[in-house]
């Protein structure tokens, strides 16, 4: 396939679009976000868009719905030009939108988070009435089942974006743009989300769908448009195309779109643990007697359905948590007990990717080159006692920024102003560049794009032929077999059992996934 710019229709698509988007441009200072872009979204279809991070997708859309003002270009609404000046405008036209990261009061009902802005009037009571009867409406309809009574921070992220998506349907959206949904879903999660795209779509409502995963824009849109360095390059019928050439086409080259690794040749265990228990604050048991080792050399997955125990290893190993049993690195004894926090650790040889980059792996308010210190600002590179050497960490950071193409390549731009997947990149550059012994690294590529997703793991893979060990927690069970030499899977705390990556398959590993054995079975 050609990658000269080519717009396609699909066909039945004549009439009057949903959304067109004409000539739009967009520049934050010296980067062009958006150049020139126009792109129609017909009614009653699921519009994929696709790029590499910092491709300017989630700029086009926060355009849409009035986060962002254009420079330049018009936006048409159903054939009518429609002015966005803010958010507000663009609910009245219609228009709703679900936030990669959401915007939820935490400490509100699911209720309240609906209400909140849409009041009728002063008095609160017959809105939330009014809203509960709706909610309940819309649940049955479109499988958004979901308790109106739950604070927001006791329940699931699959769940806080169905709260997220009912609130744009009470405000009456025809319109939904979803950015990376499914960054934070488990696949179970994300097949639901599924089922509740289709039914809108079989109830008249129009869906773009913002996300780097070329098996969700095959499974799930009617048309997809693909985005480089802030321009639109192609928009074609799904049908006619394939992973491999969207692939292409968001990169600028030929992907591979697998992990390309020889195999492996472990050495001695690197990692050791022996009977670990975590109970969390709430009393329950967490990990339940897990033991296992890692090699140097050698990747071993952590396969399994999210919550059962994965981040609490993770978060154990990685000095977060307290937990009883044995722990060696390189014959050394790790202190699990508490008196170790996370600088012991790496002190100790152990690098850390967590799984919430912006939880854990980030201070957002501070520049990329805080963040790429951030831990290892101790270390004679960065200066010597309490004096740091700030040119020092400046240059480290614009070199480890061009190695980790992390865009765009500024050390003074704030963390919370990168995309996720630039983020990301940052958290893997310091972990990986600071040579550790073993690496705990979790969700490696989560809502990465799929030229950065063959970065991280070449860099990974890199690693591990240094003669490292890595332990890789991933709800990506295609990354887990591709990646992975061992494979040891996790149900309700426990290891099921572990298997040779080569040897195995996805049926084998989601039968032990859900608790089942050969003795089981």
């Amino acid at each position: 396939m050609s990658l000269a710019p080519q717009v396609q229709t699909q066909s039945g698509s004549q009439g009057t679009p949903a959304i067109e988007l004409r000539g739009i441009s967009k520049a934050f200072g010296p980067v062009q976000a958006n150049k020139d872009i126009s792109i129609r979204v017909m009614p009653g279809t699921i519009h994929g868009i696709i790029g590499e991070n910092g491709a300017g997708k989630s700029t086009l859309m926060s355009i849409l719905y009035g986060f962002y003002h254009a420079d330049s270009g018009e936006i048409f609404i159903n054939g009518r030009r429609t002015l966005i000046p803010d958010s507000q405008a663009a609910i009245r036209a219609g228009i709703g939108m679900v936030f990669q990261h959401f915007k939820l009061v935490e400490n509100f009902t699911v209720l309240e988070n609906v209400v909140l802005g849409a009041e009728d009037g002063a008095l609160l009571r017959p809105s939330l009435a009014k809203a509960r009867a709706q909610l309940r409406q819309l649940a049955e309809e479109y499988e958004l089942d979901v308790d109106p009574d739950a604070r927001i921070e006791e329940i699931g992220v699959g769940f806080q974006q169905r709260v997220e998506i009912l609130k744009a349907l009470y405000r009456r959206a025809d319109i939904l743009i979803l950015d990376e949904p499914t960054g934070v879903l488990t696949p179970p999660e994300a097949d639901h989300l599924f089922r509740i795209l289709r039914n809108l779509k079989a109830q008249g409502k129009t869906i773009v769908l913002i996300t780097h995963k070329l098996r969700e824009i095959m499974d799930i849109t009617d048309t997809v448009s693909v985005m480089r360095r802030g321009e639109m390059t192609a928009t074609v019928a799904t049908r006619d195309t394939n992973p491999a050439q969207l692939a292409e086409l968001m990169v600028g080259r030929k992907v591979l779109l697998r992990v390309d690794k020889t195999p492996a040749e472990p050495g001695a265990p690197v990692l050791e643990i022996d009977n670990l228990r975590v109970v969390d604050a709430k009393g329950v048991e967490r990990l339940k007697g897990v033991s296992l080792a890692v090699r140097a050399g050698e990747i071993l997955g952590i396969a399994g359905v999210a919550g059962n125990g994965q981040s609490e290893l993770l978060e154990v190993l990685g000095g977060y948590m307290k937990g009883t049993g044995t722990v060696r690195v390189k014959g050394r004894p790790i202190d699990i007990a508490g008196h170790e926090d996370a600088r012991d650790r790496r002190d100790a040889g152990i690098g850390h990717v967590p799984e919430d980059r912006q939880q854990a792996g980030l201070i957002l308010d501070f520049a990329a080159w805080e963040n790429i210190a951030l831990g290892y600002h101790h270390r004679d590179a960065y200066g010597r006692g309490a004096m740091m050497d700030q040119a020092a960490m400046k240059a480290d950071t614009a070199d480890k920024m061009q190695r980790f193409d992390v865009r765009p390549p500024n050390p003074m731009l704030a963390a919370k102003n990168f995309s996720g997947g630039n983020q990301q990149k940052i958290v893997v550059a310091r972990e990986i560049e600071s040579g550790p012994d073993l690496l705990l690294i979790g969700q490696p590529t989560r809502g990465v794009d799929i030229g950065a997703i063959e970065f991280i793991h070449k860099q990974i893979v890199a690693l591990r032929d240094q003669g490292k060990a890595i332990l890789l927690v991933s709800v990506e069970l295609d990354e887990i077999l591709s990646l992975s030499d061992r494979i040891a899977v996790m149900f309700d705390g426990r290891i099921m059992g572990e298997k040779i990556a080569a040897d195995t398959d996805a049926n084998e590993l989601g039968l032990l996934m859900a608790g089942i054995t050969e003795g089981t079975a």
